[in-house]
This record gives C-alpha cells, structure tokens and sequence, in this order.
C-alpha cells in the first residue's frame, strides 16, 4: 500500500507520460511525413499505442489510488492491472497496422524522400522515449505500480523498434534496396507483438494474486522470526500482491494458557517487523491455542508459562 504522497508522485508521472507520448508521436509522424519510409510509420503506429496507453494509466492509477470502501474493503490496487492488460491489447492492435501498412510497400517497394532530416526527426524522439523508459521503470518498481512498470517496458521495446528502425532504413539508403523499409516494419511488429505478450502475460499473472517474490518473502519469513519470541511458532505463511499493496496471512501458535493481551503484544511487535521491511503491508494473523502443528516458519522461543 503506498502513501499519499508516493500516490501523487505515481499519478504525476503518469500525467506527464501523456505529454511526452504525444510529444514523441508528433516527432515520429513529422519523420515519416518527411520521408514516406513505412518502418518510419509503424514506428509512429507504436506511439499512438504510448499515447492511448498512458492515458489509461493516469486514469486507473487515479482509481486504485481510491481507499477501500464497503464494496471494495481491500481498496481499488487492481485497478492498475487492467491498465496493463488494455495496453497489452492496444499492442497488439499496433502490431496488425503495422503489418496493414507493410504488405503493399512489399509488393510495391519506393524510395524514402529527404532520409536524413527524417531520421534525425526519429533519433530525437528515440532519445526522448529512452530517458522516459529508464524513469517510469525505476518509479514503477519503487512504487509497485504495474501501470508504471509496463508503461515504462513497452517504451523501452519502443526504444528498441526505434534503433532498429533507424539501423535498417540506413542500410537502405546505403544499398539502394527500397524493400528493406516494408520488411523492416514487419520484424518491428513482430517484436512488438512479443512485447505485447509479455506485458498481458504479466498482468494477468498480477490479477491471479501472484505471490510476493522469493526474496520478499525470505525477508518476511526472517522478520517474523526475529520477533515472535513468547510463541511456540507459525504456520501456513500466504502472501499476496496487488498493485503496490502486500497482503500477508499466518497462523500463529501460543501456550494455550497465554492472556489474549499478550499474545496482541507478539501479533504487534511482528506487525511492525513486517512494515519495516515492507510499509504499507497489511497483515492478517490468526492466532491458535497449544496443541496446533507449527510448520512454515519456524521460530526458537522461550515457552511463556512460569
């Protein structure tokens, strides 16, 4: 769960992501407008994908951003994978037009008009994207925002597109071989359509209540550890992860004759163990009387009976 403020910056970034997506596609539209190159404009039909996409991220990041509510309790963080699955789509979708467009340009190669001025149009915008991919990347995985990190991912594979794009249409100034234009658009689609895979393929796992990673949970399970002295142990550990939200559910066992007050203080002084490590976290603690199997995480304690 972020706080307020991590909330703001997400949705800024988002915000800004608008701007600098139609930026960058007036750029590449202006460079295939020059030159006619059709991998100029499949580059161009990736972008109004960034366009669409980050506008549907600033509006569900706004939304899982909302508290929880009688008809959602555990908030709106979800929201945030929807907007990844849309982007992955629209991917897609970019990846058919581009294949549209590239299918006749075979069949009837043409030389591009003015490459230079066009291509340096495209390489302005390339750096433009790269500087934007590493930020929504490093944010996205600061915040725990899916929205974010696929924005930033699929701008990297834009990135990518882009060099290709250029790398390519000089070999075909250079060789005289205008076919190399329409060919190169089909291998930018079919690069963009893995990319779109991915980015659904990642969500969706997002949606199915993916656990935390190993790393995360080894930290919990070290934390909880360190800190349920008083009990006898822990069991069935169960993380979730939504949007930047971490759910944590355990069972713990305490000597049957232990006062509810004290085992509140184990439950207390673990709790905050566990937002030390990850802030926000909400957690679920379930406990049991001696004579429940401890398994899972394991802790040495001190029996609480005198």
């Amino acid at each position: 769960m972020t706080t307020g403020t991590e909330n703001r910056t997400v949705l800024r970034l988002a915000f800004w992501g608008i701007a600098l997506s139609l930026a960058v596609l007036g750029l590449k539209l202006l460079a295939w407008w020059l030159t006619g190159s059709v991998a100029l404009l499949s580059d161009g039909l990736e972008s109004t994908v960034n366009v669409i996409a980050a506008v549907i991220a600033y509006a569900m990041i706004g939304y899982a951003a909302k508290p929880a509510d009688a008809g959602h309790p555990f908030g709106h963080h979800k929201a945030e994978y929807f907007s990844a699955v849309i982007e992955g789509v629209l991917i897609v979708v970019a990846a058919l037009l581009i294949v549209w467009e590239a299918v006749p340009a075979i069949l009837s190669p043409v030389l591009l008009e003015a490459p230079a001025l066009g291509l340096a149009i495209n390489f302005v915008a390339g750096v433009i994207n790269a500087f934007w991919a590493y930020v929504l990347i490093r944010a996205g995985a600061r915040h725990r925002s899916p929205a974010l990190s696929a924005d930033g991912h699929h701008i990297l594979s834009d990135v990518v597109t882009s060099a290709g794009v250029l790398v390519g249409l000089v070999l075909a100034i250079a060789t005289g071989y205008a076919i190399l234009d329409p060919l190169l658009a089909v291998v930018v689609a079919c690069n963009i359509l893995f990319q779109g895979w991915k980015v659904i393929s990642r969500s969706i796992d997002g949606l199915m209540d993916r656990a935390v990673s190993g790393e995360e949970e080894e930290a919990i399970k070290q934390a909880i550890a360190a800190n349920a002295k008083g009990s006898l142990g822990v069991h069935d550990l169960k993380t979730r992860q939504a949007g930047p939200a971490i759910f944590v559910d355990f069972h713990m066992v305490v000597p049957e004759a232990m006062p509810v007050g004290e085992a509140h203080d184990i439950c207390d002084r673990i709790e905050d163990a566990i937002r030390a490590v990850h802030p926000g976290a909400r957690i679920a603690i379930h406990v049991e009387p001696e004579g429940e199997k401890a398994h899972g995480v394991r802790v040495k304690t001190t029996s609480a009976r005198h």
